[in-house]
C-alpha cells in the first residue's frame, strides 16, 4: 500500500545563487611570517630574516575576492634561507602581500585594533617574519610572528539609509551598496542597510552588523512610516513620533558621534488611509523635536536629539518620478553644501598655518638676535 503525505512539499529549496553567496564583511584569516633561516657559527654567517605579511588595499575588492583567493586560511610567509659558505649572508624570505578592500579595519584575535585602511594603495604589517640566526640568536633562526586577524569591513558611502523594517527601504538581509549617477555625470553612492529594531544598539538583531556600515556616511537619510511602526502583535505600536525618537535613541546608544553627521527625513507611505491628517498634526511639531522627545518616558528619550537639514514627504511605493527626482537632488545639495564649507575650513587652516609660517620667517629675518654672555 502506499500513503500519500505532503514530505516532499516541505523540501527546503536551494536558494538563489546571489542569496547563496550573500555579502561578506567580516573574514578571519590566521597569518604567519616566515621563520629566520639560522647562522653559520663557524664563519660568523647570519642567516636571512623571514617573509613578512602585509595587507595592501586595493580598489574594486571585496571581501569575497579576498576569501576565494586565500581558500587556505592559514597564509605564512617565505622562510629565509640558511647561512652557507657559498652564502655567508643568506638571503630573506619572500613577504606576502594580502589585497583587501578599502575599508577595511584590521582587528586581531583579541578585538584589538590593528589599523585602518580607508584609501588605497595603503600598507600595514600585520605579521613580522623571524629573525634570521646571528650570534644575538645563537645562530638559530627565530619563528615569525603567528596572529588571527579579523577584517572588519565597513562600507564607505556617501548616503546610508537608517529605518526600521517595513519603512519604505528595499526589503534586504544583507546590506547592499548602489549608486545614484546625475545627468552631469555626478555620482552618489548609497548604503542600503536592513531594517533595525529596538535594540540595535545592543546587537538586537545583528544591530552591530548594520549600523557599522553608516559610520562613515556623510549624509543619514531616515525613511520612516507615516503610519508609524510595529514589529509584531507581540511588540508594542510606535507612532511616527516615537519611531523618529527611537531611531535616535538606538544611533545615540551605539555611538553618539553618528549624530553629528548631516540628516535628512524621509516621511514614506503618504498614499495610505489618514496619512495627511497625520502629517498636518505633527508637521510643526517636527520643527522641534527637542520639546516632542523630553515629552517621552526616559528609557526612549535621547540626550541629543538629531536636526534634520532636511525633511520632505513621498510614496516611494508609487515610485513617482518628479518625486525621486526631487530627493536625489535635496540629497545632492546638502551634500555640496557640506563639501563647499569643509573646503572652506581646510583652506582656513592652511591660510593660518602659511601665516604662522611666513611670521616666524620673518621674526627670523627681522628680528633681534640673542648673545650669550
Amino acid at each position: 500500500m502506499v500513503f500519500l503525505t505532503h514530505i516532499l512539499g516541505y523540501a527546503i529549496k536551494v536558494p538563489r545563487k546571489h542569496l547563496r553567496e550573500g555579502f561578506i564583511d567580516s573574514l578571519r584569516l590566521t597569518v604567519r611570517g616566515g621563520a629566520g633561516g639560522s647562522g653559520l657559527p663557524r664563519y660568523g654567517g647570519k642567516g636571512g630574516s623571514g617573509g613578512n605579511v602585509y595587507v595592501v588595499t586595493k580598489e574594486e575588492l571585496t571581501l569575497r575576492n579576498v576569501k576565494k583567493k586565500w581558500k587556505k586560511i592559514n597564509i605564512h610567509a617565505e622562510t629565509g634561507t640558511n647561512s652557507s659558505m657559498k652564502g655567508i649572508l643568506g638571503k630573506s624570505g619572500n613577504d606576502i602581500n594580502i589585497e583587501i578592500p578599502c575599508g577595511v579595519t584590521i582587528l586581531d584575535d583579541n578585538g584589538l585594533k590593528l589599523g585602518e585602511l580607508n584609501e588605497a594603495n595603503l600598507k600595514l604589517l600585520v605579521a613580522k617574519g623571524g629573525l634570521g640566526g646571528c650570534p644575538e640568536t645563537g645562530f638559530c633562526g627565530q619563528k615569525g610572528q603567528s596572529r588571527t586577524i579579523i577584517l572588519d569591513l565597513k562600507l564607505i558611502a556617501d548616503v546610508g539609509l537608517v529605518g526600521f523594517p517595513n519603512a519604505g527601504k528595499i526589503t534586504t538581509l544583507k546590506p547592499q551598496l548602489g549608486t545614484m549617477v546625475y545627468e552631469d555625470h555626478r555620482q552618489i553612492t548609497v548604503a542600503d542597510l536592513p531594517g533595525l529594531i529596538e535594540g540595535a544598539h545592543a546587537n538586537i538583531g545583528m544591530g552591530h552588523k548594520f549600523l557599522k556600515h553608516v559610520e562613515r556616511t556623510k549624509l543619514l537619510l531616515f525613511i520612516v512610516d507615516i503610519q508609524g511602526f510595529q514589529l509584531s502583535v507581540h511588540s508594542p505600536y510606535r507612532t511616527f513620533l516615537e519611531t523618529i525618537i527611537l531611531l535616535n535613541k538606538e544611533i545615540e546608544l551605539y555611538k553618539p558621534d553618528l549624530l553629528d553627521t548631516s540628516s535628512m527625513l524621509i516621511i514614506n507611505k503618504m498614499d495610505t488611509d489618514n496619512a495627511d491628517k497625520i502629517y498636518d498634526d505633527i508637521k510643526d511639531k517636527l520643527e522641534d523635536l527637542a520639546n516632542v522627545a523630553s515629552e517621552y518616558p526616559e528609557e526612549i528619550r535621547p540626550n541629543h536629539v538629531i536636526e534634520f537639514d532636511d525633511i520632505v514627504t513621498a510614496s516611494l511605493a508609487l515610485k513617482k518620478k518628479n518625486e525621486i527626482e526631487m530627493i536625489k537632488e535635496k540629497i545632492r545639495s546638502i551634500l555640496d553644501i557640506n563639501q563647499e564649507k569643509e573646503l572652506i575650513l581646510n583652506k582656513e587652516i592652511v591660510s593660518n598655518s602659511e601665516l604662522h609660517e611666513k611670521l616666524k620667517q620673518q621674526v627670523k629675518q627681522y628680528g633681534p638676535t640673542l648673545l650669550s654672555p
